[in-house]
Formats: structure tokens, C-alpha cells, sequence
């Protein structure tokens, strides 16, 4: 796989249909208004008219004028500053607890895709065929990823108690550097493989558009699940045992 070039980063949006538990939200603007509709021009005093009288006959005085530049401004201010909290906490709310979300490649085979993992060896996703997988997308400053890492740490244990049986978890990193990532896991525990989607073949192939996002794929290499925001570790074992157990 050439790295002299790296892609051009795609553009995540949303596709119909998904379940969205977390979100970018929208910027905001507020146009310039006059209160005139006909414009500032029409303020001005006309020479037929009482020095100080406006067009309806009521007198306008520089006070009033300066007094309405004044509050113009503060208003402005207090609207984007509560704009801006409501950013915030929208960006930073708890995802919803909605059923998977959907996608085209549910009940076909997964991309075959690779990768350079953390051990320096290349993954391809297609010759993990025979173990069941979970693939979680996430970076290192995204604040759903820390608040799902314990339940994904709690996954494993879960999955490896199962022996043979237990599901492969992969992390597949984009925009976060090597360093970072290892200082990620080094803080909060965990030491399951990573991937470093450089290439955004991951990322293009399976259509992620936010992080967290989890794929579960069956041994056979098709693609069963798609969750869209945090996950628990009750959540990902319950589908899986029920995947095994022949429930779509």
C-alpha cells in the first residue's frame, strides 16, 4: 500500500436512514438588520422636513440614536453566547440509546481493506474470516471515545473469558497520531490491537461519518451490526451471543 500520497480527508456527513447518537451540530449567522427596510439613508434629515423630525413626524434626537448603536451590539453578543452553550452542550450530551443504525453494507461481506497496526504488520481485515469482529472508530480527543473506553476495556475481558469463542476487537484510529494514542491507552487501560487508518481506506470503505462508531462483523466476513455513538459492554456481548445464537 503507497503512503507517498496521502488522500484528500473526506468530507463525513450523515447518510439517510442512520441512527445518529452524537453530532456536529450546525454553525450559526445572524444577519445585519435595519430597522428602516428601505436603509440607513432614510434616517437622514431631510431638507423639506423640521430640523429633528423624522419622516412620520416624531422627533428623533442623537440620544436615542446613539442608545439604539449601543444596545445593537449587546444583543448580538448575549445571542451568540448562548449559541455558543448550547454547542457546547450539545456536543458533549450523552448519545441516545436507539437500536443500530443502518447502512447498505448490513448482510453483505465487509470491505477488504487494510492497514498498518500498532506492532508494525499490516491488517486485512478479510483474513480475519473465522473469528467474529468487532471494529470500534475513534480518536483520542473525542469525548463519547473516553466516556466508552471502560465499557469497550470491560468488552474484552468479557470476550476473552469466552476463550475461541470470544470476539476479536480492533480500534481503528484516524486524525490521531501514534503518540497520542499510546498515551490514550497508557492512561486509561486496554490493550487490544489498533490500527492507524492513515489512509482512510477504513474510514471510506465502511462509511464512517462520526466517532465512536462500532461495526460487528460474523466469522463469514459479513457485516451484521452498526452502531453509531457509544456503546456499553452489556450492549456488544448481548448482540453478539444473540448473533451466535442465530437471531439476525
Amino acid at each position: 500500500m503507497s503512503r507517498s500520497a496521502r488522500p484528500s480527508r473526506p468530507t463525513f456527513t450523515t447518510s439517510p436512514g442512520s441512527t445518529v447518537r452524537s453530532f456536529d451540530p450546525p454553525g450559526w449567522n445572524a444577519p445585519w438588520r435595519c430597522d428602516d427596510r428601505r436603509g440607513p439613508e432614510h434616517m437622514r434629515t431631510n431638507v423639506t422636513r423640521t430640523a429633528g423630525e423624522s419622516p412620520g413626524g416624531t422627533a428623533v434626537t442623537s440620544g436615542s440614536m446613539i442608545g439604539r448603536r449601543r444596545v445593537a451590539p449587546v444583543v448580538v453578543g448575549l445571542v451568540a453566547l448562548v449559541v455558543a452553550a448550547l454547542l457546547v452542550v450539545l456536543m458533549n450530551a450523552d448519545p441516545s440509546r436507539d437500536a443500530s443504525a443502518g447502512s447498505p453494507l448490513l448482510g453483505n461481506l465487509a470491505p477488504d481493506v487494510a492497514a498498518e497496526r500498532d506492532d508494525g504488520s499490516t491488517f486485512t481485515l478479510s483474513h480475519r474470516k473465522g473469528s467474529w469482529v468487532v471494529l470500534n472508530f475513534f480518536t483520542h480527543d473525542c469525548v463519547p471515545c473516553i466516556r466508552e473506553h471502560p465499557e469497550l476495556v470491560e468488552f474484552v475481558d468479557q470476550q476473552e473469558a469466552l476463550g475461541s469463542q470470544g470476539a476479536e476487537l480492533y480500534s481503528i484510529v484516524r486524525d490521531s497520531t501514534r503518540e497520542q494514542v499510546e498515551t490514550f491507552f497508557a492512561e486509561r487501560g486496554g490493550d487490544w490491537p489498533v490500527v492507524y487508518d492513515t489512509d482512510y481506506e477504513f474510514v471510506n470503505g465502511f462509511g464512517v461519518t462520526l466517532v465512536p462508531e462500532t461495526w460487528i462483523l460474523d466469522p463469514n466476513g459479513f457485516v451484521r451490526r452498526r452502531y453509531i455513538g457509544q456503546v456499553t459492554a452489556e450492549e456488544l456481548s448481548s448482540t453478539l451471543q444473540a448473533l451466535r445464537d442465530g437471531h439476525p
